[in-house]
């Protein structure tokens, strides 16, 4: 589980908080400042391990094809030998098929640091190791994040560049969009007389003290686009989520929501029977919950267009291993790494090119909840206003 704060959300089930679109998290838990200060002490001691990597010419490079191609990229990292990835949980979005992949496919050794960081937690934690052979080579942060530290980025343009929607990426190659989720309600179907299909049908009798939020609203990026999914499915929309805060009073009001953050164990011990979370987040639980003898269902309300949030990727300027850096983000844009994220019912950003092209990973596909209309995704200003709304008006103590 990522959490994340309202300044950089990613979808998670205990979110990186932040009301960022992407932050919501089912659980990247805060990544805490223990790892910050243990790699902030091995730097000192690192230090003296840090060269020859770093004067690479891959270290300024903005593409493969403007340094060698691909094959003097895989011949250079592979001469590095490592990467170091951050704020990767196996279980997150199916990270853990995507790394076997790219060890599989490439022979490099895989320093995976901060498994429950947040976005922030991730820029805190180059700052710390800043010139040191611990320094993560990349990032996967939420989008106020990434703008906000656009200083520590460097702009690479993976091969399939061209193939990504000109609104999912910084021009440049500073950041670019890798995948997203639709916010979902998962239920116990033997806790409900019949699991919701509509945003609307969460305020009937049979759901009271069932519903949780994934998040407080006010610091999780996964609560604020559960906001946001109410106030779509009730006459709002990105500009404005009134609607939204005014159901979730309903819903508090009439006794259904509960003032607990839920979690894989809130959820298997009954104790929060429907949460409103990202979809790969609740959809990830759907096999281990069987195996206790839930049967969690999970829906993309019908009553409003889905919302998603993206996650984005980036190479740190200051890469120990710049080659390593580049090439992984050339992998995580080729359909076998995409197909690894729609296995963890994540939607990867070439989706729609996969499917057209014949490259998607059918059952994959079909595994993912059905949905209809055009995505809501906020915008950055949409995201502050949205969280500006929430400061002054969220009057619901949650978690």
């Amino acid at each position: 589980m990522k959490p994340e704060t309202l300044a950089a959300s990613r979808p998670e089930v205990h979110d990186r908080t932040t009301p960022s679109q992407e932050e919501a998290e089912l659980g990247r838990s805060t990544r805490t400042s223990a790892f910050v200060a243990t790699i902030a002490l091995s730097a000192m001691l690192a230090l003296a391990a840090c060269g020859g990597s770093g004067s690479s010419t891959w270290k300024t490079a903005t593409s493969a094809s403007a340094n060698g191609g691909m094959d003097a990229l895989v011949a250079a990292a592979k001469a590095e030998g490592k990467i170091n990835v951050i704020a990767v949980p196996p279980e997150w979005a199916n990270y853990k098929g995507v790394l076997a992949a790219f060890k599989a496919k490439y022979g490099l050794t895989v320093e995976e640091q901060g498994l429950d960081f947040n976005s922030q937690k991730e820029i805190d934690a180059a700052n710390a190791t800043k010139g040191t052979d611990k320094a993560p080579d990349v990032f996967d942060l939420t989008a106020a994040i990434a703008t906000a530290n656009t200083a520590l980025l460097a702009p690479y343009q993976v091969a399939a560049w061209g193939d990504i929607p000109a609104n999912l990426k910084e021009a440049t190659g500073l950041y670019v969009s890798d995948y997203t989720g639709f916010m979902s309600i998962g239920c116990d179907a033997k806790k409900v007389t019949t699991p919701p299909a509509t945003v609307a049908d969460l305020l009937k009798a049979d759901f009271k003290g069932k519903v949780a939020l994934n998040g407080n609203p006010k610091t999780s990026g996964s609560g604020l686009n559960g906001v946001v999914m109410a106030a779509v499915a009730n006459g709002g929309s990105a500009d404005d989520i009134k609607p939204g805060v005014d159901f979730f009073n309903q819903l508090n009001t009439a006794g259904n929501l509960l003032p607990v953050d839920p979690t894989p164990t809130t959820i298997a011990s009954g104790q929060t029977p429907c949460v409103i979370d990202w979809e790969y987040n609740n959809a990830a639980l759907t096999a281990d919950l069987a195996s206790k003898g839930i049967d969690w269902k999970v829906t993309i309300p019908s009553d409003g267009a889905p919302v998603a949030a993206y996650y984005l990727q980036a190479v740190s300027k200051d890469a120990p291993h710049p080659a390593a850096a580049r090439l992984w983000e050339e992998f995580l844009y080729t359909p076998e790494a995409q197909n690894e994220w729609l296995k963890g019912f994540a939607r990867p950003v070439l989706l729609d090119k996969m499917v057209a092209a014949g490259t998607v990973d059918q059952a994959a596909l079909g595994a993912l909840g059905q949905a209809s209309g055009t995505p809501v995704v906020l915008t950055q200003d949409q995201v502050k206003k949205a969280a500006d709304y929430l400061a002054a008006n969220w009057s619901i103590e949650l978690p």
